[in-house]
Parts: C-alpha cells; structure tokens; sequence
C-alpha cells in the first residue's frame, strides 16, 4: 500500500490515493466573499468551504481520513485561506484540533446559498 495525499485543483479537491488510484477526497469550493469582497472584513477574506469529505470503506479504522484533512488543511492556510467547515468530518476535525481555530470562519447563510447553488450547477453541467 502507498498512500499519498495529492491537491486535484480542477476537480476542487484533496485526493487519497493508493499507487493512483484514488480511495478517499476532501471535496471544496473556493469563496471570495461573495458581495462584501471589498469590504476589508473577515467575510471577505478569501475562503474554501470543505463539503464533504469521505475514504472508500475498505481503507477505514486506519486513520487516513484524518491525514487527508490534516493535510488538506495545512494547504489551505499555506495559501492564505481561510477554513469554513460545513463538512461534518471537517466540523469534528477542527474540534479536537485547536491549531487550525484562527484560520476557521464559521459557516453563514451565504456560505451555504453559494455551496448549494455551486453544486447545483456541477450537476446540471
């Protein structure tokens, strides 16, 4: 087993992969802010909602669900983003690791609206 953890930009997410083959992604979408992007304020800051995250079962109980968002979250603040969970695994991440609590913006109605309507378009696509 090889396990590496690769940013797949185009496909918006951090990908798990054993020798290639992907088993696990911590899937986002990037946010600048919306209407209050030249307002200077934290909600403006450019962020990258984590929606969902998952490893293939077989993969389970060996802790690399947690490396894949550790590392996907240590790439995010490395490129000055800031971390809005909505992603449950994230959201309970984030609790036993304190670290990354000043980098985290709580998620807002228009966070979601703008998630919603994102992945809205990716289906009909």
């Amino acid at each position: 087993m090889t396990i590496d953890i690769h940013h797949n930009p185009d496909r918006e997410r951090f990908e798990l992969q054993d020798a290639g083959r992907v088993i696990g992604k911590a899937a986002y979408k990037d946010y600048d802010g919306g209407a209050d992007a030249g307002t200077g304020s934290e909600a403006a800051a450019q962020q990258r909602i984590f929606y969902h995250t998952v490893v293939n079962e077989e993969y389970g109980g060996q802790g690399l669900a947690g490396k894949l968002a550790t590392e996907a979250l240590d790439q995010t603040v490395a490129a000055g983003l800031r971390i809005v969970p909505v992603c449950p695994f994230i959201k309970k991440f984030l609790v036993k690791h304190t670290e990354y609590e000043a980098r985290v913006t709580r998620p807002t109605p228009a966070h979601l609206g703008f998630l919603e309507d994102a992945l809205a378009q990716r289906v009909k696509a």
